[in-house]
Formats: C-alpha cells, structure tokens, sequence
C-alpha cells in the first residue's frame, strides 16, 4: 500500500506543472548622472519575450505600493518595471517632501519626459521583455507622468493613468499621439476639478486620441492606494481609499492591456471615434 501511494505521488510530480514564481530583483539604472533604482518583476512560468509595462508612482516616491504593483502586473503576465522618477533613495515622508521632489518635474515637462524615458529604455534591456510591446500605469503623479508620455508620442501601446492630473502645459496634438489612453478618475477628487477634467476630454478628441475616461462615484482622489485613508487623516488630505473603485479601476486597466497587447499595431492605432468614451459606473 506504501509503495502504491508513493508511487502516485511521484507520477504526480512528474506530470504536474511547476507552480508559477514571481521573480523580483531591484535594477539600478541612470538618468544622466542621476542614480535611480527600479523594481523589475515577472513570472518564471511566462515563456518571454513578454509584453512589459511601467508602473510610475505617486508623488511620494518609489516605494512598496508601486511594487507591489509591479508584483499584481507580472501576476498578470506582463514584464512589470516600478521606475524612478526622483533617484536611488529619495521618497518623502510627508506632503511638503513630496512637494519638493515633485515640483522639478511638473515645472519641467521636459525632466518628466526624459526620466520616465530612461525607465523605459531600462525595461526594454531586460531579456525577458518584447521592447515592442510597452505600455505605462501610472498613479496621481505618476498618471500625470504616463499621460505626458502619450502626449509626447512615445511608441507605447497604452498608457492607463490612476487618479491621474489631467492638466498639461503642452496639449496634444492631432497624429503625434500614438499610444491608446486610458484615464480613471475619483468622481469626488478634490484635486483634479470637473473643469481641469472637461479639458482633458476635450484635448483627447481634438487631437484625435483613441482614449476612454471613466469616473467612480463618490471616490476621491488616491482611491486606488489602501493607506490613502490614514494618509488623508495624519496629514488632512482629501483621500481615501475605496475598495470598489480600486477594483473596477483594476479590471478597466486588466481588459484595456488584454486587448492592446493582442491586437496587431495598426489594429492599435484605430480611430478615436471608435472607442473614445467617458463612463460613470454605478456606486457600489
């Protein structure tokens, strides 16, 4: 009885696959001579080269959430890479941190464009990565960051911008826009105005971006980030997490990279009246 059951034990290690893997290691890369440190993750069950996509963080920094971002992606089958927008060790503790290391970017759309392109370019380096196949996440400040990659048209698939600033000093315009865009918005964010949004919905069309926007009822801005709750507490912000929008939002972005990473590139580059749409989804 012994030997029969050790026997079906091993016919089943030999026929059962091995259980998937997320592998993880930190990358050093450069700007210039800025240092800066990214969050490179995938599946080893994956058969590469793989899809890959950037995840660009809030203004706070580089820091565990957009790891753990970059975690859910590879989870996903994508190569995920959490860039660095501000240098190896730099992340703030606080609102009036975060101002500091932000504001070059948003004063420098210039500095924004090339330090997240230097993420980029390290993703495509890895051997795991199909360099033809690139998209960008963005959040809150880094939304902000993926949405100027689209406008200033880099060859990316797509680019999906959480809780994003939807403003720019520098519109887009008609045929420079190559990536497919997608915004998701709190209905009750604060800091992003209906007007500021009127106007990216506006620029998107007449440039003629295959784009969707959509906005969740009653969530604020952060809504994607389990601590915005207690953030929005300790430092009296007006964020707050919510359950339902991070998981629609999620899903959004899970079928928008389906799609555009199974479509040819000129099936990508489709007209922006044929999918361009704003959506508020029920409240939940």
């Amino acid at each position: 009885m012994k030997a029969l059951t050790f026997a079906l034990l091993l016919v089943l290690a030999l026929t059962t696959p091995a259980s998937a893997k997320i592998v993880t290691k930190e990358i050093p890369y450069k700007d210039g001579k800025t240092q800066l440190t990214g969050y490179f993750a995938y599946d080893d069950a994956k058969r590469g080269p793989l899809p890959g996509v950037i995840i660009i963080h809030e203004w706070w920094g580089y820091n565990a959430y957009t790891r753990r971002r970059a975690e859910m992606l590879a989870g996903l089958g994508y190569a995920a890479f959490a860039i660095d927008m501000y240098g190896t060790n730099k992340a703030a503790n606080n609102p009036a941190e975060a101002t500091a290391l932000s504001k070059p970017f948003y004063d420098n759309r210039g500095l924004m464009h090339t330090r997240a392109l230097a993420g980029i370019e390290a993703l495509k380096r890895q051997p795991k990565v199909d360099a033809t196949r690139i998209s960008a996440v963005g959040y809150c400040f880094g939304g902000t960051v993926a949405l100027e990659l689209a406008r200033r048209g880099e060859d990316l698939r797509g680019v999906a911008a959480f809780h994003a600033g939807l403003a720019t000093p520098e519109r887009a315009e008609p045929g420079r826009v190559k990536a497919q865009v997608l915004t998701l918005n709190g209905g009750n964010d604060a800091m992003v105005s209906q007007k500021e949004k009127n106007n990216f919905i506006a620029e998107m069309k007449s440039a003629g971006v295959n784009f969707k926007n959509i906005d969740y009822p009653g969530a604020t801005h952060a809504f994607s980030n389990p601590k915005a709750t207690e953030i929005g507490k300790r430092f009296s912000l007006p964020i707050e997490y919510s359950q339902s929008a991070d998981d629609q939002s999620w899903n959004e972005m899970k079928k928008f990279f389906k799609r555009l990473f199974s479509e040819k590139p000129a099936e990508s580059a489709a007209p922006a009246n044929e999918t361009d749409a704003t959506e508020t989804p029920a409240a939940q």
